[in-house]
């Protein structure tokens, strides 16, 4: 899949992972929606791209799990640019750490971690279908194959994000419909600070977890590595190579595993009490 041409959407687009890879596709000569629930850093990430190719991108101010919003970022991109070709269901929440989580927590994770791709996926496939070609790509996280220690609807919601990218890739890559499901661990973005500066020990103890498995990438080497993969099309984005690893060791001995996770746990709740 060469992004040279094509219509996207990028939700979540107005910074981090959501506002490199916009500002990538549009180097690429890609045209784009850049969605976001801030309308105002949308509109930050569109104006810097627009200086340096005028015409190539639009902000909307949208709330990606909503499917009236989702609906209304289609028909404005088809409105300015023609048809989409790529959608990128990149919006994400960290969520509550433990137990302590309500129901509206639980809720608003899987709306905007889950739902909002399912949402997307179903204003978008029929089309596709038509057309004979569509890609779709999935922001998750290692969490995702894994776990995230802390927040139970953040390593949950990723899972399911996983899975459902999973299903999507089985159920139409033969009908032309591309689809890749981006893990990474640590970028240097808002989202992976919030566990630390929630005051929660849970919450300190997901931020270190991620700071000690590996190097934390910035977003643009992030986007790099994900249309690398898209020219490629293959499904698993792995920014961070060191996760597949983990992921093989997981798989081969799941007790071995979860022992080592409660003890690396253990470790970083001692250090953040």
């Amino acid at each position: 899949m060469k992004v040279e041409g094509k219509v996207a959407i990028v939700t979540g687009g107005g910074g981090g992972i959501g506002g490199a890879i916009a500002a990538r596709l549009s180097e690429h000569g890609a045209r784009v929606i850049v969605s976001d629930l801030d309308g105002e850093t949308a509109q930050a990430v569109v104006d810097a791209i627009e200086r340096d190719r005028p015409g190539t991108a639009a902000a909307v101010a949208a709330d990606a799990s909503n499917i009236a919003d989702i609906e209304r970022l289609i028909a404005q991109a088809e409105d300015s640019f023609g048809p989409v070709d790529l959608y990128f269901a990149n919006a994400g929440i960290s969520g509550a750490p433990g137990l302590d989580a309500t129901e509206q927590d639980w809720n608003l994770s899987f709306d905007v971690n889950v739902r909002a791709h399912i949402r997307a996926a179903q204003l978008l496939v029929p089309g596709w279908l038509e057309r004979g070609e569509g890609y779709f790509v999935s922001t998750a996280s290692a969490a995702g194959l894994l776990t995230q220690i802390g927040s139970a609807t953040y390593a949950t919601t990723k899972h399911a994000a996983v899975g459902f990218a999973e299903w999507m890739n089985v159920t139409y890559g033969n009908r032309g419909i591309r689809v890749s499901c981006l893990c990474p661990m640590g970028v240097n973005t808002k989202l992976l600070y919030e566990g630390r500066e929630s005051g929660d020990a849970l919450g300190a103890a997901a931020t270190a977890a991620v700071l000690s498995a590996g190097a934390v990438l910035e977003p643009l080497d992030v986007a790099d590595v994900v249309l690398d993969a898209m020219d490629r099309e293959q499904f698993l984005i792995l920014p961070h190579e060191n996760v597949l690893d983990m992921y093989r060791n997981k798989g081969a001995d799941y007790d071995r595993w979860l022992r080592g996770m409660r003890r690396y746990q253990d470790s970083l709740l001692d250090n953040n009490r």
